[in-house]
């Protein structure tokens, strides 16, 4: 895109600068005079530093024009750093609508959206870039899908569809490694391509990331892709963002900042996996990058492909309202050449078979279905927590273990010599304990690690190679031999000809958290290690450990997770929960929580919820805990809200009020 450049019609040159100041009250743009000397080399998107409140602050300049409204004297912009523009203008009107969709400011936003300047990288001359090739475009994947040919014909044509894939949860590689995700991914890249168009690929993680960015320089041909993501050094990291802005790099693939991408062009936005947290930036305002996407989306007029095993409830509501179309098998088709999947107690003669199926962790079915799959490759246990003992609790009266001076939760690490029980929170060493309500001192475990799960398996199977994936040790891959694989969620390290069975264990574990999406979520997390299980007709296997009647767990047996979502949807809409409405959670200190409450107003429209006091770990240097407030109001009611939310932070900032707050929209844990 050409930036615009000054002199412009009058006598004078103005700049209209974001500064880097992320004060709330301060969040709008800022006019600075264009020395005649610095003319040629300020355009749009160009970064600057200019004198901001007695102090140099750095700054990208957004528009240039030849009038200001400032009745006084403008100050010169201090110096030009580059005059590279690293920002279009699509990625300015993208910013701005994020920071108001989130109740945050532009400053946080952009430094989300453009690394840090490499001068080295940007002063050296840039490699060329190939042209990517689109003449062949992989069979199945998306064209054996319901809806899928028409979806790729669209993009061909440059149309704004948005769809979102359900893809099959399936083990099936062919000899090039594509499997139905990538396929459907590098068949809708080409597609866009051939309509001279460009494409973002937003991934959860870097393992996604590689098994992407392989699969694109099979079918497009190798160097045509550009990565963004924070794992690649600063200088790497600014030469692929430069060739996105200036137009070389065509097709770009990253984590969840990748979706500010300056693409020319662009066509198409795809988002893998929506419902995984990862893609929920941790810095604020806390954009989701899937509802960035959307709104990038809807702004430039491109297409959005959403694809995932499961179906978050957003995504269900998009769908219910017409904004996305739903593309893929039904569960019919779904379990055609999915494993087989089956609860472990899902009869009255599995009961007679094993009395205590319905207590035991790991029941009968457990066991024969790993005897089984060891007899032809690796057995995938699937456990929800990392750790040995992750959660303690007493043996006699089932009080949960806390710690005495932060109270937070209490574990017991691997043995590895005497029980070491220390607070999770604190780090604190607890040598001796005794229950403050019943006085015992023998402990239960009401949760159980992947640590304590390889040792009982191991016991269980001797002779049989148990390895553990999760946080603390990650496993890339593991191959076609005999082998047990416990591993907790997203950690499942990929075999080469797929699992031959899967187990999941502590399904109630999952469901029973504290949390809105904890159904959904563990829906999402079981289909995905069902996705890496060979299909039935290679005797497939899928047990999971869990109460029957769950409605998530009869979705996975029922390979049916659009009905489960309208379930959850339906539920949402009735309690007030989000998609349904819109829920901004602000969380600080008592005092400043009253305060904002004060100047926040009563024309917002939203209902108040709390303030209540978190049951979290203290900051370090601070004193009191943190209490959050809720407030809640229907969708069409969203941005008068957001405005008095924005408001009232202002309000605090202009009036230096101590305190900090953290400002949430749609958290993703509620």
């Amino acid at each position: 895109m050409e930036m615009p450049a000054g002199p412009l019609t009058g006598g004078i040159t103005v700049a209209r600068v974001a500064v880097d100041v992320v004060l709330p009250h301060l969040d709008r743009f800022f006019d600075y005079l264009v020395p005649p000397l610095q003319v040629d080399e300020v355009v749009v998107g160009s970064r600057v530093r200019v004198r901001f409140a007695g102090r140099m602050r750095d700054g990208f300049v957004i528009e240039i024009t030849d009038h200001s409204e400032v009745t006084g004297t403008l100050l010169p912009l201090s110096k030009v750093v580059s005059s590279e523009p690293v920002l279009s203008l699509a990625q300015i009107e993208l910013i701005r609508r994020v920071a108001d969709h989130y109740a945050g400011c532009f400053a946080d936003v952009v430094r989300l959206a453009v690394p840090p300047r490499h001068a080295t990288t940007e002063k050296a001359p840039q490699r060329e870039w190939p042209e990517p090739l689109i003449e062949h475009l992989p069979a199945g994947g998306l064209l054996h899908e319901v809806g899928g040919q028409h979806f790729l014909d669209s993009l061909s044509r440059g149309e704004p569809i948005r769809v979102h894939w359900q893809v099959r949860p399936r083990h099936r590689r062919d000899e090039s490694g594509l499997d139905d995700w990538t396929r459907g991914v590098v068949q809708s890249s080409i597609a866009t391509l051939r309509a001279r168009r460009g494409v973002i690929i937003v991934v959860p993680d870097y393992r996604d990331l590689g098994h992407v960015r392989s699969a694109l320089g099979e079918a497009i041909g190798p160097g045509a892709v550009a990565e963004l993501h924070s794992d690649l050094g600063p200088a790497a990291r600014y030469r692929n963002y430069l060739a996105v802005s200036r137009g070389q790099a065509q097709v770009v693939v990253g984590t969840r900042g990748v979706v500010h991408a300056p693409v020319h062009r662009l066509g198409l936005i795809v988002v893998w996996d929506d419902g995984d947290d990862l893609h929920s930036e941790t810095r604020a305002p806390y954009p989701h990058a899937r509802d960035v996407a959307a709104l990038r989306a809807s702004s430039q007029r491109c297409g959005l492909l959403l694809a995932s095993h499961g179906r978050s409830c957003e995504v269900q509501a998009w769908i219910d309202r017409g904004w996305c179309v739903a593309v893929g098998a039904d569960s019919v088709m779904m379990r055609s050449d999915a494993p087989v999947v089956r609860a472990a107690v899902d009869s009255r003669f599995a009961l007679d078979r094993d009395p205590r199926a319905q207590f035991d962790r790991l029941p009968r079915a457990v066991f024969e279905t790993i005897r089984r799959g060891l007899a032809s490759g690796p057995v995938l246990v699937q456990v929800p927590r990392a750790g040995y003992l992750p959660a303690v609790s007493c043996a006699t009266c089932h009080v949960p273990v806390r710690c005495s001076v932060c109270h937070g939760p209490v574990r017991l690490n691997r043995p590895d010599g005497p029980r070491r029980l220390d607070c999770a929170w604190c780090g604190r060493i607890i040598t001796t304990w005794r229950c403050e309500v019943c006085h015992g001192d023998q402990l239960r475990a009401p949760v159980v690690g992947a640590g304590r799960t390889v040792e009982e398996l191991g016991r269980a199977f001797p002779g049989t190679r148990v390895i553990e994936s999760s946080g603390e040790r990650l496993v890339e891959q593991t191959g076609t031999h005999p082998c047990l694989v416990v591993a907790t969620p997203g950690a499942e390290p990929p075999a080469v000809d797929g699992y031959s069975a899967a187990v999941l264990l502590d399904a109630a574990r999952l469901l029973d958290r504290v949390d809105l999406r904890a159904a959904e979520e563990a829906l999402r997390r079981w289909l995905n290690a069902v996705a890496l299980v060979r299909p039935a007709e290679r005797d497939g296997t899928v047990v999971v450990v869990g109460p029957a009647g769950a409605r998530p767990i009869q979705a996975l047996v029922r390979l049916d997770p659009g009905a489960s979502a309208t379930a959850e949807l339906a539920e949402r809409i009735e309690a007030g929960f989000p998609p349904a409405v819109r829920f901004v959670t602000v969380t600080g200190g008592s005092q400043a929580l009253h305060e904002f409450i004060g100047l926040l107003g009563a024309d917002h429209g939203a209902e108040l919820l709390g303030p209540v006091e978190l049951d979290e770990p203290l900051a370090v240097g601070q004193t009191e805990p943190n209490w959050q407030l809720s407030l809640r109001c229907p969708i069409t009611g969203a941005r008068r809200l957001l405005a008095a939310v924005k408001s009232a932070l202002a309000g605090r900032s202009a009036r230096k009020m101590t305190g900090s707050l953290r400002v949430r929209v749609d958290p993703v844990a509620l």
